[in-house]
C-alpha cells in the first residue's frame, strides 16, 4: 500500500522550473554544460547564450552528481533549467502576474563581482519575489586554487592553503555586502539555518564542476521542503504554458519554444494564445521534445511526441503563430466559453499592468508584459510618474502623448527592446520628445534617471544664476571720479557679488540708484566678488546730495528672489554673503516684518 501511495505522490509533483540568471560571460551556459556533460557553449559564437532554452535534468542524474553528499528523500521528478540571455530569463517567464520559475540561480563571477546585468537580474527577482541561490562562479581562478573535478565545495575547500581560503572568504564577504545593499540577507550556504530568510551563496566552478553537488542539493531541498504545494500538478486539468520564443524553423514554418507548467498537452488540442493585437486560437500540429540532457536551442534531432506533461520545455508546431508575443500565455480550450474566459483574463491582466494613470509622466513601451511589469516597478521605486505603459513598438501616437506633458523632464519615451516605427525619430525632434532605448532594463532606467538628475541640476543652476544675489559694499570717498550723471566712485565689496544693472540701497532702506557699469584696472567687468576693489558708475544719484561717498550700501534684492535665497540657498552662501543678506533682510523687515516670507 505504502509503495502505491508513493507512486501517486511522485506523479502529482511536477518538475520545478529553475531560471539561470546572470551577467554575460559569468558562466550560465557553462554551468549547465557541466551538469549535462555536453558542450552547448562551444557550439555558439563567442560562448555567449544566443537563444532561449530549457534543459530537463532527471532526478537520477542529480543523485549521481550528488552521490557523495546525497542525504535527502525526494519525490520531485527532477529539475527543469531555463538558460536565457539577459532580461528574458524572467520577463518572458510569467504566469498570472507572477514569475513562472519556481526558483532561480543568480550566477556571479566571484572575481568580477556585480555587473549591470547582475543588478538587473536582482531587480527582476525582487519584482517577482522569486527565491534564489547565488552561484559564486570561477573559484578555480582564485590565485593558488587547487581544483578537484566535480568535488563538493566543502571537500575541495578543505584542501586549499590558508591564504587561498582567505582570498575566497574575502570575495564571499564582498558579495554579502553587495546583496545587503539590495536588502537581501546572504551567507555561505553551510552557515545558514533558515534558507527562507537568508540567500545561500554556493562557491562553484562551472568549468571543473566543484561546488555543483551542493548547488543542486540546495535547489532540490528548497523545492521539496518549501514548494510542495505550488508543485502540485493538475495532470487531468487544462494544459497551460508560456511562450519563450517565436521563431521560423526550416520545413516547419513559425514555431514556438514553450514551457508547459501545468497539465498535459496533446497533438490535436485547440489552444488559445495571447497575441500582439488579439487572442489567437489555433490547434497543435506537432510537439517536438529534446532528448533528456539535451538543450532546446541546439538540439537538431527533436523527438516528435503525441503528448507531454508539465513541467517541460518543448517546441510547438501550429498554424497562425506569426503574431504571438514572446512572454504570453497559452492554454488548451474546449469551447467558445473557454476562449471568452481566456480573453477576459488576459485582457484584465494586461489592463492591470499596462497603465494610463498619471496626468503627467513618461511613456513606456516594452517587448513583453513581463518586462513592462518589471520596468513599471522600477520607475515607481524611483518616484518617476508614468503617463502610459504598453507592450509594442514606438509609434507617432506615443510621441504625441509624451509631448503633451507640461514638464520637459516627462516629455520622454522609454523604449525597451522594441522598434521605433518609421518617422518616429523625426516626429520626436519636431515635438521636443527624447527617446531612451536599451535592451537592458537596468541600463535604460539608469540612463534616464541620470539624465533627469543632470537636467534638474542644470535647471537649478540656471535658476540660481538668474537670481539677483545679496551683496554689501563700502564706498571709498578718496576715489570719487565723478559726482553725477552717472556718479563714478571706488568701492570695496565686503560680501556677496555685484553685477551691472542691480539697484543699491542705504542702511536706512532708502534707494540710491542703479549700477550702470563697473571697471577694474581700466577694463570693464560684469561681476565683482567679495574682497575686490573697483570703480562703479551709479545712475540716478549725486555724491554730496543723496550720498556723501563713504556709506555702506546693499544690493536691493527683489522680494521674489529673497524668498528663494532664504528658503533654498542660505546654507550655500559664504559667511560674509550670509551676513550681508541677513542685514539686508533686517532693513527690509523694519517696516514690514513679513517681507520676503
Amino acid at each position: 500500500m505504502a509503495k502505491k501511495k508513493k507512486k501517486v505522490e511522485e506523479k502529482t509533483l511536477r518538475t520545478p522550473i529553475v531560471a539561470v540568471l546572470g551577467h554575460v560571460d559569468h558562466g550560465k551556459t557553462t554551468l549547465l554544460d557541466k551538469i549535462r556533460r555536453t558542450s552547448v557553449t562551444a557550439k555558439e559564437a563567442g560562448g555567449i547564450t544566443q537563444h532561449i532554452g530549457a534543459t530537463e535534468i532527471p532526478i537520477e542524474t542529480i543523485k549521481q552528481i550528488c552521490k557523495d553528499i546525497w542525504n535527502v528523500k525526494v519525490t520531485i521528478p527532477g529539475l527543469l533549467f531555463i538558460d536565457t540571455p539577459g532580461h528574458k530569463a524572467f520577463t518572458n517567464l510569467r504566469r498570472r502576474g507572477g514569475a513562472l520559475a519556481d526558483l532561480a540561480i543568480l550566477i556571479i563571477d566571484i572575481n568580477e563581482g556585480f555587473k549591470p546585468q547582475t543588478e538587473e537580474a536582482l531587480m527582476i527577482l525582487k519584482t517577482f519575489k522569486t527565491p534564489f541561490v547565488v552561484a559564486a562562479n570561477k573559484i578555480d581562478r582564485i590565485p593558488g586554487w587547487q581544483s578537484m573535478e566535480y568535488a563538493p565545495f566543502l571537500k575541495t575547500f578543505a584542501n586549499q592553503e590558508e591564504f587561498t581560503k582567505q582570498r575566497l572568504e574575502n570575495k564571499i564577504y564582498e558579495l554579502i555586502a553587495e546583496l545587503y545593499k539590495y536588502k537581501f540577507s546572504a551567507d555561505r550556504f553551510d552557515r545558514i539555518r533558515d534558507f527562507t530568510k537568508t540567500v545561500a551563496i554556493v562557491p562553484i566552478s562551472a568549468l571543473t564542476g566543484e561546488g555543483i553537488p551542493e548547488l543542486l542539493m540546495i535547489l532540490v531541498g528548497l523545492a521539496q521542503k518549501y514548494m510542495e504545494d505550488s508543485l502540485k500538478l493538475h495532470v487531468k486539468g487544462k494544459a497551460k504554458g508560456t511562450i519563450l520564443e517565436v521563431k521560423e524553423e526550416k520545413g516547419l514554418g513559425v514555431t514556438c519554444d514553450v514551457i508547459l507548467y501545468d497539465g498535459t498537452l496533446k497533438v490535436g488540442d485547440r489552444i488559445a494564445i495571447a497575441g500582439m493585437n488579439d487572442v489567437i486560437v489555433t490547434h497543435v500540429k506537432g510537439i517536438l521534445k529534446p532528448r533528456p540532457l539535451q538543450e532546446m536551442r541546439v538540439e537538431s534531432k527533436f523527438k516528435p511526441v503525441q503528448s507531454v506533461t508539465a513541467a517541460a520545455g518543448v517546441k510547438l508546431v501550429a498554424p497562425n503563430l506569426e503574431n504571438v508575443l514572446a512572454g504570453s500565455e497559452f492554454e488548451v480550450i474546449e469551447s467558445e466559453e473557454d476562449v471568452k474566459q481566456f480573453k477576459e483574463r488576459i485582457l484584465k491582466e494586461y489592463e492591470e499592468v499596462a497603465i494610463r494613470t498619471d496626468e503627467e509622466g513618461v511613456v513606456l513601451k516594452t517587448d513583453t508584459l513581463g518586462s513592462l511589469e518589471a520596468l513599471i516597478n522600477e520607475l515607481r521605486e524611483n518616484n518617476i510618474p508614468i503617463k502610459k505603459a504598453e507592450v509594442g513598438d514606438v509609434d507617432k501616437r506615443d510621441i504625441v502623448d509624451a509631448s503633451a506633458n507640461k514638464d520637459e523632464l516627462n516629455r520622454v519615451v522609454l523604449a525597451f527592446n522594441v522598434k521605433l516605427l518609421p518617422n518616429v525619430e523625426s516626429e520626436a525632434m519636431k515635438y521636443g520628445v527624447r527617446i531612451f532605448e536599451d535592451k537592458i532594463i537596468y541600463t535604460l532606467i539608469d540612463n534616464y534617471v541620470k539624465w533627469r538628475e543632470d537636467e534638474k541640476i542644470a535647471r537649478e543652476k540656471q535658476k540660481v544664476e538668474a537670481l539677483i544675489k545679496p551683496a554689501k559694499i563700502k564706498l571709498l570717498k578718496e576715489y570719487i571720479f565723478r559726482r553725477s550723471k552717472p556718479a563714478v566712485i571706488g568701492v570695496r565689496v565686503l560680501g556677496g557679488e555685484i553685477k551691472r544693472g542691480v539697484n543699491l540701497i542705504k542702511e536706512d532702506g532708502s534707494v540710491v540708484g542703479t549700477i550702470q557699469s563697473m571697471q577694474k584696472e581700466g577694463k570693464n567687468v560684469g561681476v565683482a566678488n567679495e574682497g575686490e576693489e573697483l570703480a562703479i558708475a551709479i545712475d540716478g544719484v549725486t555724491i554730496g546730495r543723496q550720498i556723501e561717498g563713504d556709506e555702506i550700501l546693499y544690493v536691493d534684492v527683489p522680494e521674489r528672489h529673497a524668498k528663494v535665497i532664504e528658503k533654498d540657498l542660505l546654507d550655500s552662501l559664504s559667511e560674509k554673503t550670509k551676513e550681508a543678506f541677513l542685514e539686508f533682510l533686517e532693513i527690509k523687515r523694519k517696516d514690514n516684518p513679513f517681507w520676503g516670507k
